[in-house]
């Protein structure tokens, strides 16, 4: 239970310090949304296991209700944010990068918010297996980042993990959800933490938090002192951006550099968020699917910036209008922080689990960005990577589309945080290059993920034919053999039946002869006797 020191911590490689503009969102507490009249509820989440839809149209549902059903290993639920009537299940738009629509529930709000939710669980009474399960069975993934499932990511972590970090830096501009989050619900930041130190086993944890923070760095410190757990430590860390990334957090509170092409759970240590903490202990102690998170809407074009707790699906128009959005002033809506962030097409788009942030900006807030120039070779962008690349480098060979040489340079290990085309003076949109490489590099992995898949399927039909070839060839043979093994067998029978016929007709002939011999012999004798009493007769007297 205590606050390190600031010699504690390692030097975060390059970074750079941009204007924080994070002050007009936290001048108030966070704000409850209006239930709005419509949602449209995301129900497959990109890059994962398709979820099964458990709804159809003209269902009745609850606040927290299953909507879809994930893959209990990969894959993530989805909820009804309110209670209403399912109108349509279909295609639509929703913040991403892609800008590719997904399947999509949209409820009609029966103005109730009537709660669907599971039993509360007794930590001290309940199983790992069964935590996890809660923890998937409510829909809970990762609030700060990719949105990657939490149980999938908790049962890889299992008897492999001894530090839990918990990320509680919002280094990006304008982003104060977080914040906002732990100067009033510290508590239950705090019990989301115990329980993820219960799941994992881990012998520690370190929560990693800004030193632009103060009140949020007192309310944790009042919790942690509060949760009597020598286990946790609170570790105030300089401003610099991106010292929130994950692996870059890790190294500025551990001095564990985690290796390229791995992930932290490989080195031991599991990096999780405040809100998606937060939201665990929802889960497992109240029986609350995740349904709403907090949001910051700020900009210059808002007259009320602030952070609000918003229900997943609710459309962004609505949102920005309850901030008193004065569209006069609009230059455009980004999800997100303005670094790493996304221009959004247009307001009808909904919250979903990883809207950390939605600015309406003013032209003289975020220029345009100017037109992209030659590289002059300054080496600047060099100077702010935190992970060590070479983006000068990265450039040339995405422009060129030479993947193999960008691969060997390490593109995939970017974290796209933008500080190279922050920094860039000729206005080069670096982390577009080097995104567009990722994305082919990744399309060329799984085409020859296939190619070689393929080629194993073929192998194996191959081997098959030859096999199924030989047995064939095989079972001929042996047919073959037996046919002239019987032909030989039925020629030898042929034989003696034959010797056995023709000495029965050569018998048959010599009793045939003998018999007409017989024949002559006996006529001869007739005519031999009949001749002698003939004489007789003619010698005899009187005759």
């Amino acid at each position: 239970m205590s606050i390190q020191a600031s010699h504690s911590f390692y030097p975060l490689p390059g970074g750079i310090h941009p204007s924080e503009n994070k002050a007009q969102s936290l001048q108030g507490p966070i704000r409850q949304a209006e239930l709005p009249a419509r949602l449209i509820i995301p129900l497959t989440q990109p890059g994962f296991a398709q979820a099964h839809v458990q709804v159809q149209p003209g269902d009745k549902v609850y606040k927290g209700q299953l909507l879809a059903s994930g893959n209990p290993v990969t894959g993530l639920n989805a909820h009804a944010s309110t209670s209403g009537t399912v109108v349509e299940i279909t295609e639509h738009a929703v913040p991403n990068m892609s800008g590719l629509p997904e399947l999509c529930a949209v409820i009609a709000s029966d103005g109730q918010d009537e709660w669907q939710k599971l039993p509360p669980l007794d930590p001290a009474e309940t199983d790992v297996d069964t935590l996890i399960t809660r923890i998937h069975d409510c829909g809970i993934s990762g609030l700060g980042g990719a949105g990657f499932p939490s149980h999938t990511k908790l049962r890889g972590a299992l008897s492999k993990v001894h530090t839990l970090v918990i990320n509680a830096a919002e280094c990006e501009p304008f982003i104060t959800a977080d914040h906002a989050l732990m100067r009033e619900h510290a508590d239950e930041i705090i019990k989301g933490i115990w329980l993820l130190l219960q799941i994992t086993g881990a012998g520690k944890c370190l929560i990693g938090i800004e030193d632009n923070k103060p009140d949020a760095r007192d309310a944790m410190l009042k919790a942690i002192e509060d949760a009597f757990d020598d286990r946790l430590s609170l570790v105030e860390v300089p401003t610099k951006y991106p010292s929130g990334a994950e692996k870059q957090l890790i190294w500025l509170l551990t001095g564990t550099e985690v290796p390229s092409g791995k992930i932290t759970i490989q080195s031991g240590i599991m990096c999780q968020n405040v809100g998606t903490a937060r939201a665990i202990a929802r889960a497992v102690l109240h029986g609350e699917a995740l349904v709403s998170r907090i949001t910051t809407f700020t900009g210059a074009a808002l007259e009320h910036p602030c952070n609000m707790e918003v229900l997943i699906g609710t459309p962004v128009a609505e949102l920005l209008a309850q901030c008193d959005l004065d569209e006069s002033r609009l230059s455009r809506v980004i999800s997100g922080g303005p670094l790493m962030g996304f221009h959004l097409p247009h307001a009808d788009l909904p919250i979903v689990k990883i809207t950390n942030c939605i600015i309406a900006t003013t032209e003289s807030e975020l220029p345009t960005p100017a037109p992209q120039q030659a590289c002059i070779r300054c080496g600047f962008c060099t100077d702010v990577c935190p992970v060590n690349l070479l983006p000068q480098q990265l450039f040339w060979f995405s422009r060129s589309k030479e993947l193999e040489k960008a691969e060997q340079h390490n593109i995939m290990d970017c974290i796209e945080c933008g500080a190279c085309a922050y920094v860039c003076p000729s206005h080069i949109p670096l982390v577009q290059y080097y995104r567009a490489t990722k994305a082919e590099l990744r399309e060329a992995k799984e085409k020859e993920l296939k190619a070689e898949y393929s080629k194993k399927r073929f192998d194996f039909h191959q081997q098959r034919m030859e096999e199924q070839k030989r047995q064939d060839e095989q079972r001929r043979a042996e047919r073959a053999a037996l046919a002239k093994k019987r032909k030989q067998e039925a020629a030898a029978g042929g034989e003696q039946a034959g010797g056995e016929q023709a000495g029965g007709e050569q018998k048959e002939a010599k009793d045939a002869i003998k018999a007409a011999l017989e024949r002559v012999n006996a006529k001869k004798a007739a005519r031999a006797a009949k001749a002698s009493q003939q004489e007789q007769n003619d010698t005899e007297p009187g005759s």
